[in-house]
């Protein structure tokens, strides 16, 4: 069997129809999008028309979408704007966010700018939403950041829930769903959210190309100055073949969105009954009923051994490429701050499994199997 890749949380693979699309306006537009002749306007259309696609799926407008070089920026982009343009003092985030948020936040406070509380979470990530409201309640207008996934455990959070309590308290809100972008459908009509993000990369699109929505409620300054493109609040010439992909590859996934999620919840469920039947002692992180959690993650904490820190090299050795990591021990800064904060033990061995549409449940009962050999060998 060739390798098998169960990282799809990190990256996925370019879906091949992507790739012909990018390869598309490599090959025949070259021309600069901001130049008003022939060449530039027909990158132009591609640009405008990857938007309008993207906005149209989404339930947005084409106004509310810019692009960015990915989740990172984006997330930066919604939580210095919002607390900058707007004069923000007091945020809320949680202590297992992704570190493009919780890191940008621990900055701004660090900076003297913000006053940053941490929303309660239970052992499997759920935000505890009467806290968010009870510090909501005790601050003047805040600022609001929850993913809707988490990447690690890839429990979901709802979204709607969660606006509803940042209206109540005219709190601007910022979501995180480079996870869940093409994986869940978002009605940008419905939802009360002022900021999303998106990173194509984790669709089956390129790397190096998202986007950050922006609700019309709300009005940021320029994000980067030094030119007028992406309707002057991003300077710089845009990434083209980015876009173009990024558009293709949320199309499909909307498009197979339900067939994907069936064949790939239906791997996670397999992996879970075959690790609770083939390996001991194993317990998971996150939520895993189907309703609750991110239906491509799956964390598993494995028994405690001597020699742990040799199971993600055992796993790559047998061809198996995932990631992991055990909860932060104390007074170090190694290991995961995600399994650190929701309680997990830092002597038990972790290994995250990240699943696309090309897996298959062959390579599961491999990957299981090869599990059961290893743990049995390093116990």
């Amino acid at each position: 069997m060739s390798r098998i890749y169960l990282d799809n949380a990190a990256t996925t693979p370019l879906d091949p129809d992507v790739l012909k699309e990018m390869y598309r306006v490599m090959e025949t537009s070259f021309g600069n999008p901001s130049s008003i002749h022939a060449h530039g306007r027909e990158v132009r259309t591609i640009v405008e028309k990857a938007r309008k696609t993207v906005a149209g799926l989404l339930h947005a407008s084409p106004a509310e979408i810019f692009f960015t070089s990915g989740g990172t920026e984006a997330d930066n982009t919604a939580i210095r704007s919002a607390i900058n343009d707007h004069k923000i003092t007091h945020a809320i985030t949680s202590v297992i966010e992704h570190h493009a948020v919780l890191h940008t936040l621990q900055a701004l406070e660090k900076n003297g700018l913000i006053k940053l509380s941490y929303v309660s979470t239970d052992s499997r990530g759920n935000i505890d939403l009467s806290h968010l409201d009870e510090l909501l309640s005790k601050n003047e207008r805040s600022f609001v950041s929850l993913m809707e996934a988490n990447n690690e455990i890839g429990t979901l959070t709802d979204l709607q829930a969660v606006g509803e309590v940042c209206e109540k308290h005219s709190a601007i809100f910022h979501s995180d769903t480079v996870q869940t972008m093409a994986h869940y459908a978002h009605d940008l009509r419905k939802l009360k959210v002022h900021f999303l993000t998106c990173a194509a990369h984790k669709f089956h699109g390129p790397k190096g190309v998202g986007f950050l929505y922006v609700n019309p409620s709300i009005k940021i300054n320029p994000m980067i100055s030094g030119g007028s493109q992406e309707r002057n609040m991003r300077g710089g010439t845009e990434n083209v073949y980015g876009i173009a992909g990024l558009a293709k590859a949320l199309e499909l996934s909307y498009r197979d969105m339900d067939i994907h999620r069936a064949h790939i919840q239906g791997l996670k469920s397999y992996m879970i009954e075959q690790l609770q039947r083939e390996v001991e002692g194993i317990s998971f992180n996150g939520e895993i009923d189907a309703d609750k959690s991110l239906y491509t993650v799956l964390n598993v904490s494995f028994p405690e051994m001597e020699m742990s820190d040799m199971l993600l090299f055992n796993l790559d050795i047998a061809g198996i490429s995932c990631s992991g990591g055990s909860a932060c021990s104390s007074g170090t800064n190694i290991g995961s701050h995600v399994l650190e904060g929701i309680g997990a033990s830092p002597n038990r061995p972790a290994v995250r499994f990240s699943f696309s549409k090309y897996n298959t449940k062959e390579e599961i009962a491999f990957t299981v199997a090869k599990l059961k050999e290893i743990c049995s060998s390093l116990l």
